[in-house]
């Protein structure tokens, strides 16, 4: 008697042990154990060779690397709840299937914007540095001040899931007041926040900006001109995708103080970083790491797997986009 032949998928990067196995028991798996990024070459061969991919959000699937005409892969299982890594109009075109893992890594997420929120208005990152250059000489009255938060308004681009555990978080925790813009009518909130008309709007009333927006528009949600419409005192976060941004023109408002500071957990070209960031006093500097707590990342990788074991054997996908 034949042994049914397992699927074949290849894994851009390394994931947790449970995921691994979870895999390993369902599919012929080719795992990236040593973690380092596949090149543009190294990810059109593996659509070439496997029948479905597990990427990350870092891997830039673009319509050169999906359009390949030795292209065997009928499913990209993405690792994270964005797909702006893909290019899905062209996956669309070509029937692959392109899944997603939303949901799982919604506290988590919120929970780093809520930490970058503390941060930025505390001046936290610069008095650590103060503190670990050995330049601290002991507590002062009027030195290494911050901002309180309590009875502020924090203004949330993107009323989502992860924007909404955000703006709950906010008000519990701080006492904030939420408003916030969103392209749909949001209902049914748990708490109170004030859904405005217009971006401008709630840039220009909000003392903090939190976007909790999907990348992978033609145009950055924040651009110059919104910078300049922003309260002077006010402090940007965005732990969404780099691409919501203008880059440029966030660093041009840091430096001549257009506002007053911002905490960053995702940017434009990662892993680069503009050095000009790194300089800068009033910015918060995180490495993408929205999702990356042990039960998170797990549970996303599982999610991930599902979506695999629907696409071969039963079609019933958990997070299908396309």
């Amino acid at each position: 008697m034949n042994r049914i032949q397992k699927p074949e998928i290849i894994v851009t990067r390394a994931v947790p042990d449970a995921v691994a196995k979870a895999l390993t028991d369902h599919f012929s798996v080719s795992l990236n154990l040593n973690d380092i990024p596949f090149s543009e070459r190294e990810l059109k061969q593996a659509l070439e060779s496997a029948d479905g991919l597990i990427c990350t959000v870092s891997d830039q699937i673009t319509a050169d690397i999906i359009s390949s005409t030795e292209r065997r892969a009928s499913i990209i299982s993405n690792f994270g709840v964005g797909v702006s890594n893909i290019d899905v109009n062209c996956c669309q075109k070509l029937g692959l299937v392109v899944t997603n893992t939303p949901n799982v890594l919604t506290h988590a997420t919120a929970e780093i914007a809520l930490f970058l929120i503390l941060a930025v208005s505390r001046r936290t990152t610069y008095s650590e540095t103060k503190l670990r250059n050995n330049c601290w000489k002991g507590f002062s009255i009027v030195e290494d001040l911050g901002v309180s938060l309590a009875g502020k308004t924090l203004g949330i681009v993107g009323m989502g899931r992860i924007g909404q555990a955000t703006a709950e978080k906010v008000i519990n925790s701080l006492g904030m007041k939420v408003v916030f813009f969103n392209r749909s009518p949001v209902k049914d909130l748990s708490f109170r926040a004030v859904q405005l008309d217009t971006l401008a709007e709630v840039l220009t009333c909000a003392d903090v900006v939190s976007i909790h927006a999907p990348g992978g528009t033609k145009e950055p949600i924040l651009k110059r001109e919104h910078f300049a419409m922003m309260k002077k005192t006010a402090f940007l976060i965005n732990t969404a995708r780099g691409d919501v941004v203008d880059q440029r023109a966030l660093i041009n408002a840091l430096k001549t103080s257009l506002i007053s500071g911002a905490g960053l957990d995702v940017y434009l070209d990662e892993p680069k970083v503009p050095n000009e960031l790194f300089l800068l006093d009033n910015v918060t500097l995180l490495p993408h790491i929205g999702s990356a707590t042990c039960e998170t990342r797990e549970a996303m990788g599982m999610l991930a797997v599902n979506n695999l074991k629907a696409h071969f054997f039963d079609g019933n996908y958990p997070s299908r986009i396309i």
